[in-house]
């Protein structure tokens, strides 16, 4: 086979399965719209959940920074790329956070590629939660540890695989809030069996940090637990971009030394990391709580017209809310209809989700109207079951 037949041949399979993806270009792609050209609809896709992305303060703060920084870094962070803003954004977020340390990254991605990367050795084992983002799943499969993987949620299994013998050590990798389910982790319960086995516990709350917890510090302040390592990313309640890994000093030097990922990258514009911490000031202001008690009201709002309409739903109290309709056929095909009916949403398919479990993922964010969820829902009498 050659290679243009290889690939060939895995388009088409992805095409036969209605699995292909596309990309298409917009206008203005967060907020309460999501606008192409002279089209608009209403926007159910974004992870723009706190609506910070058009914060005109945050994006002062942006141009403000770009005027005394320019707009880019210059290099990594070991050169000449770590500015005195990346380490005044690393010391509010460490203490705001309750850590003694918080490096940042370009993207959640690769923070949870080089965490995993730079960690593990051969005679170690990760126990990951089967839905775990394809981020540290990826780092995983690609680290020379072993890689187990429990059933979503069940620290019952978790405890019994962490109990089987192993040479070196041992990292349970989960999600705070879960991105294609939008359920939560059950974290104290999955904490204490990871410290009853001598592990250490990597969360990653992407979704969870800014909306969940105390001023928004997320799903882990929210159950009380403080794992080992926290991964929280800015492209979603934030608005903006990047990540952050939250560790100890020692583990923090450590992963300067080896995290090659950090190492080897561009740091992110200082400008961002001024828009950032403008960003965290409004999510730990009054205003911050506002949007996310405005939040909160919309998701309960969709949950009660959702189920009068006997959709199928998950066990989500978060913005994440899916609707799961099964084959990948009917999900483009219902996603198609929605935005025939003013709503974008986006149908989600294998690989990104188990087989048989297509969805529309729909996200609600502060920048929504309640006549939006209204509309949305009286969109959806059509996607019954």
């Amino acid at each position: 086979m050659s290679w243009q037949q290889r690939i060939g041949q895995a388009l088409d399979e992805r095409r036969a399965a209605d699995a292909f993806r596309t990309r298409s270009p917009v206008t203005q792609g967060a907020g309460r719209y999501l606008t192409r050209g002279e089209q608009r609809w209403l926007n159910f896709s974004a992870n723009d959940y706190l609506g910070l992305s058009q914060h005109p303060a945050i994006v002062g703060a942006w141009q403000q920074g770009a005027a005394r920084y320019g707009t880019g870094s210059g290099g990594s962070g070991h050169v000449t790329g770590y500015s005195e803003a990346h380490q005044h954004f690393e010391q509010q977020l460490a203490e705001w956070l309750g850590y003694p340390r918080a490096l940042l990254f370009i993207s959640g991605f690769a923070a949870n590629q080089a965490v995993i990367a730079a960690l593990l050795h051969k005679e170690d084992r990760i126990v990951a939660d089967r839905l775990s983002h394809a981020s540290l799943l990826e780092a995983a499969n690609l680290s020379p540890a072993q890689l187990r993987r429990f059933a979503h949620n069940d620290s019952a299994q978790l405890a019994q695989l962490l109990a089987k013998p192993v040479e070196g050590l041992q990292l349970t990798v989960t999600e705070g809030v879960f991105s294609m389910d939008g359920d939560s982790a059950p974290l104290a319960e999955i904490a204490s069996v990871t410290e009853a086995a001598n592990g250490w516990l990597l969360v990653d709350d992407a979704h969870g940090i800014g909306v969940s917890g105390r001023e928004g510090r997320g799903t882990c302040d929210e159950q009380n637990v403080k794992p080992d390592l926290l991964v929280v990313t800015f492209g979603k309640a934030f608005g903006l971009s990047g990540a952050a890994v939250l560790c100890s000093e020692e583990v923090a030097d450590y992963l300067l030394q080896f995290a090659r990922h950090l190492i080897y990258s561009t740091s992110m514009p200082p400008a961002q990391a001024v828009a950032l911490s403008e960003a965290l000031a409004v999510i730990r202001s009054d205003d911050g709580e506002a949007r996310r008690q405005k939040l909160r009201e919309h998701i309960s709002r969709f949950r009660r017209g959702a189920e009068s309409l006997g959709l199928q739903l998950t066990n989500s109290t978060s913005a994440i809310q899916p609707v799961i309709v099964g084959e990948n056929h009917r999900a483009l095909a219902l996603a198609e209809t929605m935005r025939e009916a003013g709503c974008w949403l986006t149908a989600i398919r294998p690989p990104t989700v188990p087989a048989g479990t297509a969805r529309l993922r729909i996200t609600l964010t502060t920048a929504h109207h309640a006549e939006d969820i209204d509309r949305l829902l009286e969109a959806m009498h059509g996607v019954r079951q």
